[in-house]
C-alpha cells in the first residue's frame, strides 16, 4: 500500500433465502415472507448507515427429481413490490432488487424502478442477471429460453434501451436492435438518480466485461485476501476500455460473518453453522447438482461418488450448474483426497463464501484489511439467521470500523449515489433510431 488518504468501506445488507444460508434449525430463525422480517432487517441496516438492502430473487421454485427442492427455497413475495413497502419505513437506505433481463421487457422494467426510484427519493438500484434455463423459461409465454451466449447481448440492449426510457422523458424513445423494437415514452419523470443504480452479479469473463462497461457495482464472491485482488485488478482495469474511472464501479463481494466475544468462541460457532447450513441432504444435493445423477443412497459421511457424473442431465432443475461437471467433479475429488474430507465436509469446504469468523475487533480489522489492500471496496453482508442476524454486527463491528476512520459515522447525502460516491449521470438525448 501507498500513503494514500484510507479507503472508506461500503457495506450492504443481503436478506437470504434463495440459498443455504439460513439456519432454519436455530430458534431465532424467522418468516423469509413476512413483511415485519424485511423491516427489521432493512431498519437494521440502516441504523448501521449501510449503503442499501439487497434481494435476490428466483423465478421458479427448483426442483430435484421432479419435486420441489425444499432445503433452501422459500416461496418469497416479488422484490419490488417489498421495496416499494421498504420505502415507506427507511429513510436513507437503499433499496436493491434483482429482476431478470430475459424475462421481462424494458419499458416495463424502467418504469417500475423509476417509479420505486421516485417514491423512495432516490434510492432504488437494480441487479441485472440473466436466466439461460428452459426450465425457468416455461414459467413464461414464449416458453423456451436464450442461449447462454446470447444473455448478456439481450442484456446489454435491454439495459440500454431502459436508459434511454429514463432519460428521454417526453420526448420519447424510438428503437430498433436485434433484441428490440419499441417506440414510445416512459409514463413518469426522470428518476431523482437519473438512471437507478446498476449491480451486476458475475463472475465469468463475460460477466466481468459486462460489469466494466455498465454496472456501478460487482457483487461477487471470492474467499482469500489474494483470490479477491487479483479480481479486483482485473475488473477495474477492464473499465479503462469504456471510458471509465476505476471508482466508477463498486466491488463488494457477498460475504458472511460469525461473531462471539473471543475468537476462539467464535470459530467453534462457525462450525457449527457451517454444519448447520449443509445437512447431510443438503450434500447430497449439491452432489446431485454436479453429478447429474440419483444420489438418495448415498452416504454424505463416506467419500465422494466412484461414478462419473452426467454431463446433459436434467435431473435437477431450476439451479445452474457452473462449468463442465466431469471437470468440477475431478477438482472435487483432489480436494477431498488432499484433504480427507467425506462428501459433507467436502461440500461445506468448496461452498462457502467469503467469512469474517473471529470476535468484532477481529472482524473489523479483516474488512478493513480486505478493502485496504485492494481486495474488495466493500461487502454485501448475508446473515445465517433471519430477520435478527445483522443486529449483532451493527451494535458490535460497525462502531469498531467508525473508530478506524473507514466507515461514516452518518449518512452525509439522501441517495444511493451519494453513499456510494456515484455521480447523477449526463441525460442523454436518444438518436431518432436509436441501437442499445
Amino acid at each position: 500500500m501507498t500513503d494514500r488518504p484510507l479507503k472508506q468501506i461500503h457495506l450492504a445488507a443481503h436478506f437470504p433465502g434463495v440459498n443455504n444460508t439460513t439456519v432454519w434449525s436455530d430458534p431465532a430463525s424467522g418468516s423469509h415472507i413476512a413483511f415485519d422480517s424485511f423491516r427489521h432487517l432493512a431498519r437494521t441496516a440502516e441504523r448501521g448507515k449501510f449503503d442499501f438492502f439487497f434481494l435476490a430473487e428466483g423465478l421458479r421454485l427448483r426442483e430435484t427429481k421432479g419435486r420441489i427442492h425444499d432445503l433452501d427455497v422459500v416461496g418469497r413475495p416479488e422484490s419490488i413490490t417489498v421495496l416499494n413497502a421498504l420505502a415507506a419505513v427507511t429513510e436513507r437506505l437503499g433499496l436493491a432488487a434483482t429482476v431478470s433481463a430475459t424475462f421481462n421487457e424494458p419499458y416495463e422494467l424502467a418504469r417500475r424502478f423509476a417509479t420505486l426510484d421516485h417514491l423512495s427519493g432516490g434510492r432504488a438500484a437494480w441487479n441485472v442477471v440473466t436466466t439461460s434455463d428452459a426450465f425457468t423459461g416455461e414459467n413464461f409465454r414464449r416458453g423456451g429460453y436464450l442461449d447462454h451466449a446470447d444473455r448478456y447481448t439481450r442484456a446489454a440492449e435491454f439495459l440500454g434501451l431502459a436508459r434511454e426510457f429514463w432519460d428521454a422523458g417526453e420526448a420519447g424513445v424510438r428503437h430498433a436492435g436485434p433484441q428490440f423494437e419499441v417506440e414510445g415514452r416512459l409514463s413518469l419523470a426522470r428518476p431523482p438518480q437519473g438512471h437507478p443504480v446498476v449491480i451486476q452479479a458475475g463472475d465469468s469473463d463475460e460477466g466481468r466485461e459486462f460489469a466494466a462497461a455498465h454496472a456501478d457495482v460487482i457483487f461477487t464472491r471470492h474467499s482469500t485476501l489474494a483470490a479477491g485482488q487479483a479480481f479486483h485488478a482485473d475488473v477495474k482495469r477492464r473499465l479503462a476500455a469504456y471510458g471509465r474511472e476505476p471508482d466508477a464501479l463498486k466491488i463488494m463481494p457477498g460475504a458472511t460473518f460469525v461473531l462471539a466475544d473471543t475468537d476462539a468462541e467464535a470459530v467453534e460457532l462457525a462450525a457449527e453453522v457451517r454444519r448447520a447450513q449443509v445437512s447431510p441432504q443438503t450434500a447430497i444435493d449439491f452432489l446431485e447438482q454436479v453429478w447429474g445423477v440419483d444420489l438418495s443412497d448415498h452416504d454424505p459421511d463416506g467419500p465422494l461418488p466412484a461414478v462419473d457424473p452426467v454431463p446433459a442431465s436434467t435431473l435437477v432443475q431450476g439451479r445452474v450448474r457452473h462449468g463442465d461437471p466431469l471437470a468440477t467433479a475431478a477438482r472435487w475429488r483432489e480436494v477431498a483426497a488432499e484433504k480427507g474430507l467425506s462428501s459433507r465436509e467436502l461440500v461445506i469446504e468448496v461452498t462457502g463464501r467469503q467469512s469474517f469468523v473471529g470476535a468484532p475487533a477481529t472482524v473489523a480489522r479483516q474488512i478493513d484489511e480486505f478493502v485496504q489492500h485492494d481486495a474488495a471496496d466493500g461487502f454485501i453482508l448475508v446473515p445465517h439467521l433471519t430477520p435478527g442476524g445483522l443486529d449483532d454486527f451493527v451494535d458490535r463491528v460497525v462502531p469498531l470500523l467508525q473508530e478506524r476512520g473507514v466507515f461514516r459515522t452518518e449518512y452525509t447525502g439522501s441517495t444511493l449515489r451519494d453513499h456510494l460516491g456515484l455521480p447523477v449521470p449526463e441525460r442523454r438525448k436518444p438518436a431518432p433510431d436509436s441501437a442499445a
